[in-house]
C-alpha cells in the first residue's frame, strides 16, 4: 500500500512549503532587495518580523521570495481575480429569424432589434427559412440578406457569409 500523494495547494508556496531550494533571492517587507541568501536565514528573518516568506517567482534562479502577510496577500489576489471577472464581457450570439417574403414594417422591427443587439456588443445570427415552394426562389431570400447587409453596414461587418443548410440560410454579423 502506498501513501496518498499530498495535494497541491493553490497559489504560491509559503514558509516551510518551499522545498528543494538552498538559496533564495530575498525581498523584505519594505520592498528592498536583500540579495541571495540561504533559505533558512530568509525564513528566520520572516519569522522574526512576524510575517511569512512567500515564493513570488519560483522559476528564476535562485527563486525570488518576499516577506509579507500571506493571508492579506491571498485576499488581495482573490479581490483582483473577482474584479477581472466582473470586467469581463461575454459576447452573445443573438438570433433573428426572417422569411423571404418579409413585409417592410416587419423588416424594420427586426432591424431595430438588430441595432439594439449591436449597440450592446453582441453578434447577430440571421436565419432565413424557406417553406414549401419558396425553395424554388432562393434568389428572393438572398436579396433580403443583401438588404440586411447594406442596412447595417455602418454598425456591423459580415463575420460569416450566407450559408445554405437544408431549407434555411444563415449569416452571422459582428459589431464594428
Amino acid at each position: 500500500m502506498r501513501a496518498l500523494p499530498t495535494p497541491q495547494k493553490e497559489g504560491p508556496r509559503a514558509n516551510r512549503d518551499i522545498r528543494g531550494v538552498r538559496d533564495v533571492q530575498l525581498i523584505d517587507q519594505d520592498g528592498q532587495n536583500r540579495g541571495a541568501m540561504p533559505f533558512f536565514d530568509a525564513l528566520k528573518i520572516a519569522e522574526d518580523a512576524g510575517l511569512d516568506l512567500v515564493e513570488i517567482a519560483p522559476n528564476s534562479m535562485p527563486p525570488v521570495c518576499k516577506i509579507l502577510d500571506y493571508g492579506k496577500f491571498r485576499f488581495n489576489e482573490q479581490k483582483k481575480a473577482s474584479e477581472a471577472r466582473k470586467k469581463q464581457k461575454t459576447v452573445e450570439v443573438k438570433e433573428i429569424k426572417l422569411r423571404p417574403g418579409i413585409d417592410d414594417h416587419d423588416y424594420m422591427v427586426k432591424m431595430k432589434a438588430m441595432r439594439g443587439f449591436f449597440e450592446e456588443g453582441n453578434k447577430v445570427k440571421i436565419t432565413l427559412r424557406f417553406r414549401g415552394r419558396e425553395m424554388a426562389h432562393q434568389d428572393l431570400g438572398l436579396k433580403v440578406l443583401d438588404r440586411v447587409r447594406t442596412d447595417v453596414s455602418e454598425l456591423a461587418k459580415v463575420e460569416m457569409e450566407p450559408n445554405f443548410e437544408g431549407r434555411q440560410v444563415t449569416m452571422v454579423l459582428a459589431p464594428r
